[in-house]
């Protein structure tokens, strides 16, 4: 088991409050992930839940138990940090069963438990040798490997794959997922990556300021967005959010359109506009506009397409598909 629940978390450092009342339910199994812009208070929650920070007040729960004063080895969670965090001079077999050494576990377990983890990560052959002797994914994996054998009820990931290149990273990405259906365990991972997060996550938590701004699947976030900070900050390329007023909207105060939902012509069209900027991306093509009506729009059209630097062209977006958000910034449904 490793559910988890936070009730009215608020966390200060001085006169400055970084966590403002976290309410928040974590089911047995689900892999959880943490979100939002630097400064947002998603790696202090992540601390508070492990037992690293002190939170000034609330209540946290693991299995039902409160775990508020308990210290962090004794809480039953795992945690996996950015930087690793492994020892030098001992060998990744070391590195991986050190905690249960520590806990005075028999060796035959240890072996056993290192064995079976090491196999899941495909770690087998680097099992002799030292970090150093490694590449920064196979020491990420060797951490998470460390976290794995301790077979704990909660598994807590601090932005683990920050320190990858791109192509490592979407391989790391691949190899946790695989990972979590495998141990079908409790995980809650903090990352600045929405796209991590996007394929990821059975749950999002978007935070903004120390505050739970939204809860729910990707999708749920992607499709309805509660407001217009999670509309912003949930989809690459982000979507585009225009003054109401401008469109002739006179009960909501910003329309929400994102850029795939837009199409172009060179006819006809709802929005007339100058080409600024082409992006090509191969699979996709990015045209930033610059219309009257909407000011700097973003379109995504899949597939190569030729636009030229102001070249007029017209935009028409999917009605079906636009988002109201009243002046409160919260949606009109």
């Amino acid at each position: 088991m490793g559910s988890l629940q936070l009730k009215s978390i608020r966390k200060a450092f001085g006169t400055h409050e970084v966590l403002k009342g976290i309410d928040l339910d974590v089911k047995d199994g689900e892999f959880v992930i943490f979100v939002g812009p630097s400064g947002c208070g998603k790696s202090t929650l992540l601390r508070v839940i492990a037992g690293l920070e002190d939170a000034s007040s609330g209540s946290v729960r693991i299995d039902d138990q409160e775990v508020i004063n308990t210290p962090p080895a004794k809480r039953g969670i795992a945690m996996v940090f950015q930087s690793y965090a492994l020892y030098p001079h001992l060998t990744v077999k070391d590195n991986m069963g050190l905690g249960l050494k520590q806990m005075g576990a028999p060796k035959a377990e240890i072996d056993a438990k290192v064995g079976k983890a090491s196999a899941m990560l495909s770690l087998e052959p680097y099992l002799a040798r030292r970090p150093a002797e490694l590449s920064g994914g196979q020491r990420q994996r060797v951490a998470i490997g460390r976290a794995i054998v301790r077979e704990p009820k909660l598994f807590l990931f601090d932005e683990p794959l920050s320190n990858l290149d791109a192509a490592l990273r979407v391989h790391t990405r691949l190899e946790i997922a695989r990972l979590h259906r495998s141990l079908k365990a409790t995980m809650i991972y903090v990352t600045h990556d929405q796209v991590e997060a996007m394929t990821l996550a059975d749950k999002i938590v978007v935070l903004n300021s120390g505050v739970i701004e939204q809860v729910g699947s990707p999708m749920e976030l992607y499709n309805r967005p509660a407001n217009t900070f999670v509309a912003g900050f949930i989809g690459s390329p982000q979507m585009n959010l225009i003054e109401a007023e401008r469109l002739g909207d006179g009960e909501a105060k910003t329309i929400g359109i994102r850029p795939e939902h837009i199409s172009l012509s060179r006819e006809s069209g709802d929005w007339k506009g100058k080409v600024i900027h082409v992006e090509h991306l191969g699979a996709d093509t990015l045209v930033y506009l610059e219309t009257e009506m909407t000011g700097l729009l973003t379109v995504r059209l899949f597939g190569e397409h030729r636009y030229d630097v102001d070249e007029i062209v017209y935009a028409t977006p999917d009605r079906a598909s636009l988002h109201r958000f009243g002046a409160d910034g919260r949606a009109l449904r």
